[in-house]
C-alpha cells in the first residue's frame, strides 16, 4: 500500500491542475490544444532516445517550445487556431515517427509506448517528485492570476479594456498548459491526457453556476476520477489512464442527465 502512495499523490495533483487548465480551454474554445502539445511532445521522447538525454527535461523542453510557437503562429489571420493546432500535432508525431525508426532495440520500444499510454503505477519516487514540483508551480500561477485568465478566456477584448494584460495571459496559459501536458504525459500518456482536461470540465459545466464553482468542480471530479482509476487500476492490473477517461466520461453522462432531469422538473408548473 506505502508503494502506491506516490502514484496517487502525482496522479491526484495533475488531475486538481488539470481541472481549472480544462475550464480555460473550454471558454476558450481551444480543447484540441491539449492534443497537439502532447502530440509534439513525442518529438521530445524521441530525441531522449537518440540523444540518450533525460527524457523528462527533453519532453517538458520541446512542450514548452511548441507552446511559445503556438503561440506566437496563433496571432497570424491567415489561417485559424485550429489550422495551427493541426500542423503542430502532426509534425510532432511524424518527426518522432522518423527520429525512432531506426532505433529497434526494446528499451526504446517500451519508453515510447509508456509516453504513448502513460505508465502511473511505473514512476520512480524521484520522478513523481520532480513532476509534484512542476504542478505546484503551475497551481501557485493559477491561483495568483486566476481572474484575468478567466477575464481573458471570456471575451480577450473586453479583458483589455478592463486593464488586463492579455497580451501575456494567453502565453502563460500556454506554458502552464505545456507543464501540465509534460507533466502529465506518463501519467495518461499524450493520447490521453487532454481528455484529463476537457471530460471533468465538460462535465462540470452542466453543474456550476459561476466560473470558479466550475473550475472547482471539474478538479474534484477529476481527482475522484484518478484515485478510483488507480485503486482499481492496482487491484485488477489495468491500465489507469483508460479508466481514469472511461469514469469520467461516465460523470459526464451522469451530470447530463442530472441537468435534463433538473430542467425537465422546471419546466412542470403546477395547475391553477
Amino acid at each position: 500500500m506505502i508503494e502506491l502512495l506516490m502514484p496517487l499523490l502525482g496522479g491526484m495533483l495533475t488531475a486538481l491542475v488539470a481541472g481549472p487548465l480544462g475550464s480555460l480551454l473550454l471558454w476558450r474554445r481551444m480543447a484540441y490544444f491539449g492534443d497537439s502539445l502532447a502530440h509534439a511532445s513525442l518529438f521530445g521522447v524521441a530525441l531522449a532516445l537518440m540523444l540518450d538525454l533525460p527524457m523528462g527535461a527533453m519532453v517538458a523542453t520541446v512542450c514548452v517550445v511548441a507552446a511559445l510557437v503556438l503561440s506566437r503562429l496563433m496571432r497570424q489571420s491567415e489561417h485559424g487556431v485550429d489550422t495551427w493546432l493541426t500542423i503542430m500535432a502532426y509534425t510532432g508525431i511524424s518527426l518522432a515517427l522518423l527520429m525512432t525508426a531506426s532505433q529497434d532495440d526494446e528499451h526504446s520500444g517500451h519508453a515510447l509506448e509508456d509516453y504513448l499510454f502513460g505508465n502511473l503505477l511505473s514512476l520512480s519516487a524521484n520522478s513523481i517528485t520532480w513532476m509534484c514540483v512542476g504542478l505546484a508551480v503551475v497551481a501557485l500561477l493559477l491561483w495568483r492570476h486566476w481572474t484575468g485568465l478567466v477575464a481573458a478566456a471570456i471575451h480577450e477584448e473586453t479583458a483589455a479594456i478592463d486593464g488586463w494584460p492579455v497580451h501575456w495571459l494567453r502565453p502563460l496559459l500556454l506554458l502552464m498548459l505545456a507543464a501540465v501536458v509534460a507533466a502529465g504525459a506518463k501519467v495518461m500518456g499524450v493520447l490521453l491526457i487532454s481528455a484529463l482536461m476537457v471530460i471533468p470540465a465538460a462535465a462540470a459545466r452542466y453543474v456550476a453556476r459561476s466560473p470558479g464553482q466550475m473550475a472547482r468542480r471539474a478538479s474534484a471530479i477529476a481527482v475522484a476520477c484518478m484515485a478510483l482509476a488507480v485503486l482499481i487500476g492496482q487491484a485488477l492490473a489495468l491500465p489507469v489512464a483508460a479508466l481514469v477517461v472511461l469514469l469520467a466520461l461516465t460523470t459526464l453522462l451522469l451530470s447530463w442527465l442530472m441537468q435534463r432531469w433538473q430542467r425537465r422538473r422546471l419546466a412542470v408548473t403546477p395547475a391553477d
